[in-house]
């Protein structure tokens, strides 16, 4: 169910045929087997961080397809689940840029809940099987999302990370929202990413916009 607040500006996409087409090939694929987000949680991020609320986009590919992993936010897992690597990395950035502890925990709703709207560009994925639902449709629905943040006579911060996040720059009108650029956090290109100095460059942005910056340090859940 999209959240009331993006429905204002994203509903007229649920009844486009694409979209019909989207919702039944997902659903056949959970016929078949487990797909990740479970159904209620595939728009999460959108139901974490209301549309007027949003300061930060990131933009992530598509969910972590291991059992119990993806929950509907980019980069982020529940707690009680191992730590990717991608996420992983991000915090030793964040270590070194901010001196944030490296939490117990890899469950970024903090982020979420301060306007980082965290958007995979596709929204489920067939279970051990990465970008098994890409260019089924979804990457239409989510270019409208950020089509609608961009529309916003409030600025925002985008940030891409990657060559596959860069290609969504012709989206965002550059001169009315800032834009944070910068290798993938992934093990691939980490080497890149350490010492880019982000989470600076995006409280920076937020700052000049008239926002309060994000507190990046994720707490400690304990056992």
């Amino acid at each position: 169910m999209l959240p009331d607040s993006w429905h204002k500006v994203l509903g007229d996409e649920l009844g486009k045929p694409y979209f019909r087409e989207l919702t039944e090939f997902v659903e056949e694929e959970r016929a078949r087997g487990p797909v990740y987000p479970p159904r209620e949680e595939v728009f999460a991020a959108l139901d974490a961080t209301p549309y007027d609320r949003v300061k930060v986009v990131i933009l992530g590919q598509d969910p972590y397809h291991g059992e119990g992993q993806g929950h509907g936010l980019a980069f982020s897992v529940r707690p009680g689940v191992r730590i990717p690597p991608s996420l992983r990395n991000i915090y030793k950035e964040l270590h070194a840029e901010l001196g944030c502890p490296v939490p117990d925990n890899g469950y970024l709703m903090p982020w979420a809940e301060q306007g980082v709207l965290l958007l995979n560009a596709v929204l489920t994925v067939r279970a051990g099987e990465a970008n098994s639902h890409k260019g089924k449709g979804w990457e239409r629905f989510t270019d409208e999302v950020i089509r609608a943040v961009a529309a916003r006579p409030d600025p925002a911060v985008f940030v891409l990370w990657g060559a596959y996040a860069r290609k969504k720059l012709p989206l965002i009108d550059t001169g009315r929202h800032a834009v944070v650029q910068g290798a993938h956090p992934s093990p691939l290109s980490a080497k890149k990413f350490f010492g880019s100095r982000p989470f600076t460059q995006i409280n920076e942005a937020i700052a000049a916009q008239g926002h309060a910056p994000v507190d990046w340090c994720v707490p400690d859940l304990g056992a």
